[in-house]
C-alpha cells in the first residue's frame, strides 16, 4: 500500500467494549489499525476511557459515525462536530468515515434510512459534507450503505454516490459487504457496480458478514463471518484499484478472539496478495522496466 496515499494501513478490527480484554491477552500485533464508533466513547472516563487512551497509544485508529445524519432534514448538529473534532484530537483519529444516509427527523430514528436518490439530494448532502469538513477541518469519509427500499429514486444507486462524491470532494469508505447486499435485495451485478466507482477516492474498506433472511432479501448485521462472495469482491476490488486498508466490522455474536483474527488475517493475506500481483502487472506492461 502507498502510505502517503491512505490514512492507515493493512488489516484492521473494530473496537468494541467485550473486545477489550481478549485483545489485551491475544496482543495487537496482527492488526494494522483500529475503528471505533466516537458516539461510543466520547465523554466516556474511568477504564474505558482509560482503556481507549491505552489503545490509541499503540494503533493508529480510525472513526465511522452513527449519528450525524448527513442526509437528514434536521440541521447538522453543530455542538456534536465541535466535540467531535475534539476528539478526534485527542486521540489522533487518522480518518472519520460516516454513512451516506440519515438516521434523524426531529429526534433519532435508531435506524440508518435511505437518502431519495435525486440530483437535489445530491447538491443537499453535498452542502453539508462540505459544512462538516469545514467545522472539523478534515477531510471525511463516506460510506455506501446498504437500504432496502428506494423511494422517489431518480437515480441509480451508483450514480447518486458517486455525484456526491464529486459534488463534496469527499473521499470514499468503501464497504464490500454492502455491494453484496444491494446487489441481491435490488438485482444488479455487484462487480458492475464496483467497477463504477471511483477507487481514486477510496481512503479505507469495512468487510463484515450478514443474515440470510430470504433467497432475495439479505440484511447487513456484521454479525456473521465473511462469506465467500463478500471475500471475492475484496479481492476483485484490490485487483480493480489496488490494495487499501480495510477493517473487519463485527458488532455481535462476536465470536473467540483467534476466530477473528483468523478473518484480520485473511484480509492480510489478500492484501500481501494483491500487491504482489498488482506489482508483477504493472512490471510486465510494456515499456515498463523488470525489476
Amino acid at each position: 500500500m502507498n502510505s502517503g496515499r491512505f490514512p492507515v494501513e493493512g488489516a484492521g478490527l473494530g473496537l468494541r467494549r467485550a473486545l477489550l480484554g481478549p485483545l489485551r491477552a491475544y496482543g495487537l500485533e496482527p492488526l494494522g489499525f483500529m475503528e471505533v464508533a466516537p458516539e461510543n466513547w466520547m465523554n466516556v472516563g474511568g477504564r474505558f476511557g482509560a482503556a481507549l487512551r491505552e489503545f490509541t497509544s499503540q494503533l493508529p485508529f480510525v472513526c465511522h459515525g452513527l449519528s450525524l445524519s448527513i442526509g437528514g432534514p434536521s440541521p447538522l448538529d453543530e455542538t456534536f462536530l465541535h466535540r467531535l473534532r475534539q476528539f478526534l484530537d485527542t486521540h489522533n483519529i487518522r480518518c472519520y468515515s460516516e454513512h451516506l444516509s440519515y438516521c434523524t427527523d426531529d429526534g433519532h430514528l435508531y435506524d440508518l434510512m435511505p437518502i431519495p436518490f435525486t440530483t437535489e439530494a445530491v447538491h443537499y448532502v453535498a452542502g453539508r459534507i462540505k459544512k462538516v469538513q469545514d467545522i472539523l477541518e478534515r477531510r471525511i469519509a463516506i460510506e455506501n450503505v446498504s437500504y432496502y427500499a428506494a423511494p422517489g429514486s431518480e437515480l441509480s444507486e451508483i450514480e447518486f454516490i458517486n455525484a456526491v462524491l464529486e459534488e463534496s470532494g469527499c473521499d470514499l469508505l468503501l464497504d464490500v459487504n454492502n455491494i453484496y447486499v444491494n446487489s441481491i435485495n435490488h438485482g444488479y451485478n455487484a462487480m458492475d457496480f464496483l467497477h463504477d466507482l471511483p477507487g481514486h477516492r477510496i481512503a479505507y474498506g469495512h468487510i463484515a458478514g450478514h443474515f440470510r433472511e430470504d433467497e432475495d432479501l439479505l440484511v447487513d448485521t456484521h454479525g456473521a463471518e465473511v462469506i465467500p462472495d463478500v471475500w471475492e469482491i475484496l479481492e476483485e476490488a484490490y485487483k480493480a484499484f489496488g490494495v487499501f486498508p480495510t477493517l473487519l466490522e463485527r458488532d455481535f455474536n462476536l465470536p473467540p478472539i483467534e476466530e477473528l483474527m483468523n478473518e484480520v488475517g485473511h484480509i492480510s493475506v489478500l492484501q500481501k496478495k494483491w500487491q504482489f500481483d498488482n506489482r508483477s502487472i504493472q512490471n510486465d506492461q510494456p515499456g515498463k522496466r523488470q525489476a
